[in-house]
């Protein structure tokens, strides 16, 4: 989904440096460069603001995860100081 959001901001700067609305690099830099530099920085609060919920769902997967891998092991121990 964040590969998603950043090739959507890159199609939309390209546009924009296209149509001259936002300039086309600084010095002899080369457009593409640009319109990824202008990508990446568009792209990454977007995708910190538009992803939360995945974001949030994820973390509570491994939180999950890691809660069952803790019981088990801790289930394993007791029962290994029982035999």
């Amino acid at each position: 989904m964040r590969l998603g959001v950043f090739v959507a901001c890159f199609l939309v700067m390209w546009a924009l440096v296209a149509f001259r609305v936002m300039p086309s690099g600084v010095g002899g830099m080369s457009n593409v460069l640009w319109v990824l530099m202008l990508a990446i920085i568009v792209s990454a609060p977007l995708s910190f603001v538009l992803l939360r919920k995945q974001r949030d769902a994820m973390s509570e997967n491994i939180v999950a995860k890691v809660d069952r891998t803790k019981s088990r092991l801790e289930a394993n121990r007791r029962q290994e100081d029982v035999a």
